[in-house]
């Protein structure tokens, strides 16, 4: 697998108050694998694909169907920096510049037609 180039979409999720029924459903459709990610305390599953053992997406836990999404990722070098010229062309802050425990850096917007999507860079290792 060639690794994700920046200013590409390189993750997705999809949120759901439902998690169990939402991975059965991709399972069946796509035959999408699901593994609890560790650094999320059960909240977070980590999606790989059929021949793809490298996971490409996750599923996060809602606690009310109100807060049932889908969303990409595009990897980007900076992500303050990727924020920062987003705002000057219209886009709004959803997320704030965050942080995880493991490195890993993100953020989402709304573009300019109100679409939700986020920006991140990966933990280093």
């Amino acid at each position: 697998m060639t690794a994700p180039v920046p200013n590409t979409v390189a993750w997705f999720q999809i949120g759901s108050d439902q998690p169990e029924q939402v991975k059965t459903f991709y399972n069946g459709l796509f035959g999408w694998s699901f593994l609890s990610d560790p650094n999320f305390n059960g909240n977070y599953d980590l999606v790989t694909y059929p021949g793809n053992p490298v996971p490409q997406g996750g599923v996060a836990r809602m606690h009310d169907s109100e807060a049932n999404h889908a969303i990409f990722y595009v990897l980007v070098t900076d992500v303050a920096a990727t924020v920062a010229t987003a705002e000057t062309l219209g886009a709004k802050i959803q997320v704030p510049v965050t942080t995880t425990p493991n490195g890993l850096i993100f953020a989402e917007l709304r573009d300019t037609s109100g679409n939700h999507f986020g920006v991140f860079t990966p933990a280093t290792s």
